[in-house]
């Protein structure tokens, strides 16, 4: 049996005497594969990245799954970091034995499409962030999609955090990259790895916010500008749609990131709780955006429609106007079309232009006191 098949069955057994029996198995005579290696490995094909540090130093390269937990506990201190994307149930359940993991939180890492939250389970954390992406676009349509939401599940023990992530964005290979910058910031175990990516995350919020407002002001040029009456409204629905979508991912993270600041967590040093009141403060920032930007569409919706209103009266006012105009003309030859043997002036040489002239007169006065009064 190959190397890479053993290192498929990890993900496949139940037990953790079955992942030490094909770790044995790796041992003999068979080349190491490098977990650490940025493409995806023989390990699963969710599996991103698998790497352990001490002392906010990266450990040595090589050795599969259990060899690095192995190591990380017989020294006692550091804590090993395991990325995976979109894993499936035959993939994730081999680590989820590894790790003690437990079931509920296991399902809804897999299922995904939940809420942000926050759950304890003995020893170990299981925290659920919204990621979010602004979709760039050259025209902004009412079809068009301006934020588009992925989820990240991180789970954090004593020795170990596992991030599993969903979505095509939110990738954690350049947050991996900084904090492996900053040694003594990472050297403060899975909890600072946890605050990392919550600060990640709401700082992203904090840019999409920000590109959305953007899009809010063009619309509101457009709306104020001199075809103001001409915007679709389709595009200021489009907004507080995708605008609605931004704060299901941001309003329910606060209680959770309120937890993590004030709450004693066995898991998360004080030291670190600081860190996580400063994440609060962020989105207490961007929720605060959000309902701002909520109130001003609803404000250019609503001077939308109510250009739209005086634009239709002017128009009606408009159509009155010459049809007032083309009702003297029509009167007039209304009556004189009638077939009667005696009227006045029928038979009189000056009867037509005097018809005429009386016809003109009127229309004349007509339109002077409707362009006066701005009807025309």
């Amino acid at each position: 049996m190959s190397m890479a098949g053993n290192l498929r069955k990890v993900t496949g057994l139940r037990t953790v005497g079955g992942l030490r029996k094909v770790a044995r198995l790796a041992r003999r005579g068979r080349r190491r594969v490098d977990l650490s290696h940025p493409a995806r490995s023989p390990l699963g094909s969710s599996v991103v990245n698998c790497v352990s540090y001490r002392d906010g130093v990266r450990g040595p390269a090589g050795g599969d799954l259990v060899d690095t937990v192995e190591r990380v506990r017989k020294h006692g201190d550091g804590f090993v970091w395991l990325g995976l994307h979109e894993p499936t149930d035959d993939e994730f359940a081999g680590i989820a034995e590894l790790f003690e993991l437990h079931p509920l939180a296991v399902e809804d890492a897999i299922e995904a499409h939940q809420r942000p939250k926050l759950e304890r389970y003995d020893d170990t954390l299981f925290a659920v962030f919204k990621t979010v992406c602004y979709v760039e676009h050259e025209e902004r349509t009412a079809t068009s999609e301006v934020v588009d939401t992925g989820e990240i599940m991180v789970f954090t023990g004593q020795d170990f955090v596992i991030t599993v992530r969903h979505g095509r964005h939110g990738s954690l290979g350049p947050l991996r990259e900084e904090l492996e910058s900053a040694p003594a910031q990472l050297a403060k175990g899975p909890a600072a790895v946890l605050h990392a990516i919550a600060d990640h995350v709401v700082d992203d919020y904090l840019s999409v916010t920000d590109s959305v407002h953007t899009d809010i002001d063009q619309v509101e040029t457009d709306v104020f500008a001199e075809a103001g009456a001409r915007v679709d409204p389709g595009r200021i629905y489009q907004l507080k749609r995708e605008l609605l979508e931004l704060k299901r991912a941001v309003a329910p993270l606060a209680r959770p990131l309120e937890e993590l600041a004030t709450r004693p967590i066995r898991v998360i040093d004080a030291e670190i709780q600081a860190y996580f009141r400063d994440v609060s403060d962020h989105l207490l920032r961007a929720r605060e955006q959000i309902a701002s930007f909520d109130e001003l569409l609803n404000s250019i919706l609503q001077a939308h429609l109510a250009q739209v209103t005086v634009a239709q009266n002017e128009d009606m006012r408009k159509i009155t106007a010459w049809a007032a105009l083309v009702a003297v003309p029509t009167m007039v030859c209304g009556l004189y079309g009638m077939n009667f043997d005696h009227m006045p002036e029928l038979h009189w040489k000056f009867g037509y232009p005097l018809v005429i002239g009386v016809i003109a007169v009127a229309c004349a006065t007509l339109y002077r006191g409707f362009r006066r009064s701005g009807w025309l």
